[in-house]
Order: C-alpha cells, then sequence, then structure tokens
C-alpha cells in the first residue's frame, strides 16, 4: 500500500520526464540510423551518418574544432570555478553576520538567463563604446583594450570567463554546505597537535571536500560539453570570430536547421547521440572516480 501511494506521487514527473526527455532521446537515437529526404524517413542507413561526422567535409574540421573549444571551456570554467567558488565559500564561512546576504548576491547572476549574459557582456565588452575599454583607456591600459569578443585568440577566454562570472553562486553554496558539515572539533584537534591552518585545511578540510568538489566538476561536465545559450549569445550559430567559440551544440544547430541538407535530421540526430555518449561516459567514469575516492576517506 505505502508502495503504491509513493508511486502515485512520482507518477506525474515520471510521466513529465517520459514524454519531454526521454521519448525525445529514443527517438533522436533512432533517426540517427535512417535516411532522410526533408522530414520524411528514407531506408535503414546503419552507421553512415556518423562515419559522415569523421569523413566529410565540413565535419571532419568542424568537428574535432568544436569538441577541442567544448573540452577548453570545460577545464577553464572547472579550474576558475573550483579555485575561486572554494576560496570564497572559506572566506564566507567564516562571516557568520553577512554570509547569507553575500551568498545571495554571488547567487544572482545564477538566475538570470545565459541569453541575456551574453548580450549583455557583449555591450560592455564593445571595442566602440563599451564602458570596459573606456576604463581601461582612462586607466593608462590602452594595450588592453582589444576588441575581445572579435579576436580568435580572446573570444574563448572571454566565454569561460563570463560563464564562470555567472555560475560562480552555485560552487560557493555547495561548498559552503560542505564546509558547514566538516566537524570543528577536527581542525580544533588539529591545531591542538600543532598544525597551522594551512595544514589543517590540506590535511583534513580539503579531502572532507572531495564529493562536493566532484559533484562541482561532474555538473560542469555536463554543463559545459552541452553549452549553446551563451555561446550563441557571443558568437551566434557559426561561432564567430572565424569559429573560434564553436561548440558542438551550435555545430548540431547549423546541420539541423540552418545547413538545408537532406540528410539533416539523421546527421545532427547522429551527432546528438555522440554528443550523449560522451556525456554520459565522462560522468559515468567521473562519479566513479570519485565514489573510489569517498571510499578512501571513509575507510
Amino acid at each position: 500500500m505505502r508502495r503504491r501511494s509513493g508511486l502515485l506521487f512520482v507518477a506525474p514527473a515520471l510521466i513529465l520526464f517520459g514524454v519531454f526527455v526521454l521519448y525525445p532521446m529514443v527517438t533522436a537515437f533512432s533517426y540517427a540510423f535512417y535516411h532522410w529526404q526533408g522530414t520524411t524517413r528514407g531506408g535503414f542507413a546503419g552507421f553512415e551518418h556518423f562515419t559522415t561526422l569523421f569523413t566529410r567535409a565540413p565535419f571532419k574540421t568542424d568537428m574535432p574544432r568544436a569538441l577541442l573549444h567544448n573540452v577548453l571551456f570545460f577545464l577553464g570554467t572547472m579550474a576558475f570555478q573550483n579555485t575561486i567558488g572554494l576560496t570564497v565559500a572559506l572566506m564566507l564561512h567564516r562571516r557568520a553576520r553577512t554570509r547569507r546576504m553575500l551568498q545571495t548576491l554571488y547567487a544572482m547572476p545564477y538566475l538570470v538567463s545565459p541569453i541575456v549574459i551574453g548580450y549583455l557582456w557583449t555591450l560592455l565588452l564593445s571595442p566602440t563604446f563599451g564602458p570596459v575599454n573606456q576604463l581601461l583607456t582612462k586607466i593608462g591600459l590602452e594595450s588592453w583594450a582589444l576588441p575581445w569578443l572579435g579576436d580568435p585568440d580572446t573570444a574563448l577566454w572571454v566565454v569561460i570567463l563570463v560563464s564562470v562570472w555567472q555560475w560562480i553562486g552555485f560552487p560557493v553554496l555547495l561548498y559552503g554546505a560542505a564546509l558547514g558539515g566538516v566537524p570543528e572539533e577536527l581542525n580544533e584537534a588539529a591545531r591542538v597537535d600543532g598544525a597551522s591552518h594551512r595544514q589543517a585545511f590540506f590535511r583534513i578540510t580539503l579531502p572532507l571536500l572531495v564529493p562536493a568538489i566532484g559533484t562541482v566538476s561532474v555538473l560542469t561536465f555536463i554543463f559545459a560539453m552541452e553549452a549553446f545559450a551563451l555561446p550563441y549569445a557571443f558568437g551566434g550559430s557559426t561561432g564567430n570570430p572565424a569559429g573560434a567559440t564553436d561548440f558542438i551544440s551550435l555545430l548540431f544547430y547549423r546541420t539541423a536547421f540552418d545547413s538545408g541538407a537532406a540528410n539533416a535530421i539523421g546527421t545532427s540526430s547522429a551527432m546528438a547521440t555522440l554528443l550523449f555518449i560522451i556525456i554520459f561516459g565522462g560522468a559515468l567514469a567521473a562519479t566513479a572516480v570519485l565514489r573510489r575516492h569517498e571510499r578512501r576517506i571513509t575507510g
């Protein structure tokens, strides 16, 4: 009886998940194995569309480049979010009076749409009327007043740093909660034994934060591999300038909706399936490593 009541309560969520998530995933996977003439399905294609992604232009050049940008986006975002987020969380952990207010301020950009954030920073970084370059010029740093989004060497870094600025509130909140769960008695015992604050942090606090660090890293990986809104706001569907901000999601969008190719549905579905395998496999491997570290700590 209790099990039936539980299933009754979760049934609406399961139905919504099945209709809007599971069913589109299964159909997209099946679409990748058929020929298409517009929206009309043809014969069975096997792995032809997957082969196309690696052997035919423009995919054989655009796919590796876009995937590399996704990986760099993940590594840069993870490095900045983990270091800055943990540092901010540590500082706020010692400020009991203003902690809630500051955590709210750090989390505010997290609540704004990435499209809005992207267009806002596009205006701020404009080389003609943007306040960022004007400020750099006024303080004597004219050499730093660059066309940030027009230079292929800096455009991807702008996407990474803006993404960190927007989402930094999430690791701050998560690390703050994890720090609150670290027993203060352990740090007090370490200080009694003569350990410095630095030694107590690296020997006691940091190992206990491994689950939180792993959670942030896995979620950052998933977000980075499927990132679309922010790169689209900065560089459009073509990943301007010169493909410097091209991501797998943008390549999928161009293939499915802008290419006009006969087999657009099949090729884009193959791309979506490949991206799902990368995300699922990477998240699964990271979770296995995380659990191994947790067992080592608790054991």
